[in-house]
């Protein structure tokens, strides 16, 4: 099986070692690496549960992948765990920020499997073992110095750096902020178009000389009714008017009857 120019170091160690021998040499555990030039040289196999025998193995005595083991040629070197916690080691230092507060780890890196050579590490905020947990994409220009257990750089915050793969919560935040953009820029079209329509509203629009000279007419017909109505009403209003302190019809006296003298 063909090797992949390019690996994560946690891909490697999370499978089974098995030689041309047909041995299972157990799973890696652990990388062996030269950080001053950042380049993997290989990595340890724990054969058993129990016991402190472990097993280093050369990167050039990989020969294939599969889902879950490791196909080598060769044989290891044999040591104790003793030995294998004095190798130097980057994975699981403390980054820290130019003000040297941490705010992550180095949880991953990827390399290339012809020479070994660190393309970038991958860097966690939180337990790098916790599954799921996102992951910062730290390339080897941003780092300022390195020492066992830490790493120094020169950013404000993990944000400054790209990122690989996104948490659950990452992916939720950043959909959110996504959708919130999508919101305002459709407002702020929205608010266009009302502003547009305010400046320039169709009722406002010139009109020709026959469409303005029928206006004024329908105007002048509208006002005549108008007029017209209010008197009829007031006319009829007038008529049935009565006064109630009037006396009652009963025939008034004529201009000679009134000249009479009654009691005479």
């Amino acid at each position: 099986m063909a090797l992949p120019e390019q690996l994560l170091l946690s891909e490697l160690l999370r499978r089974r070692v098995r030689c041309d021998q047909g041995l299972d040499h157990g799973a890696g555990f652990q990388v062996w690496m030269h950080p001053p030039v950042h380049r993997v040289l290989g990595w340890v196999s724990k054969p058993s549960a129990f016991g402190a025998r472990r097993l280093v193995w050369r990167l050039n005595q990989l020969r294939g992948l599969t889902d879950l083991e490791v196909l080598v040629q060769g044989e290891p070197a044999e040591t104790e765990q003793d030995v294998v916690e004095r190798l130097p080691n980057l994975i699981e230092a403390v980054v820290l920020d130019r003000r040297q507060q941490p705010i992550g780890s180095l949880a991953d890196a990827a390399i290339e499997l012809r020479t070994g050579r660190i393309r970038h590490y991958l860097v966690s905020r939180s337990d790098p073992r916790l599954p799921g947990s996102s992951r910062w994409r730290l390339s080897l220009d941003r780092l300022v110095d390195q020492q066992p257990g830490q790493v120094f750089t020169a950013l404000e915050s993990l944000d400054d750096l790209p990122l690989t793969r996104a948490s659950v919560r990452q992916e939720f935040l950043r959909r959110s902020r996504r959708w919130r953009d999508q919101m305002q820029e459709a407002g702020s079209r929205v608010e266009e178009r009302l502003e547009g329509w305010l400046e320039e509203p169709p009722w406002n629009e010139p009109l020709d000389d026959s469409s303005q000279a029928d206006a004024w007419e329908e105007e002048e017909e509208e006002a005549f009714l108008r007029d017209s109505s209010d008197q009829r009403l007031e006319s009829e209003i007038w008529d049935g008017w009565s006064d109630p302190d009037a006396p009652a019809d009963r025939g008034w006296p004529t201009e000679l009857e009134d000249s009479r003298d009654p009691w005479v």
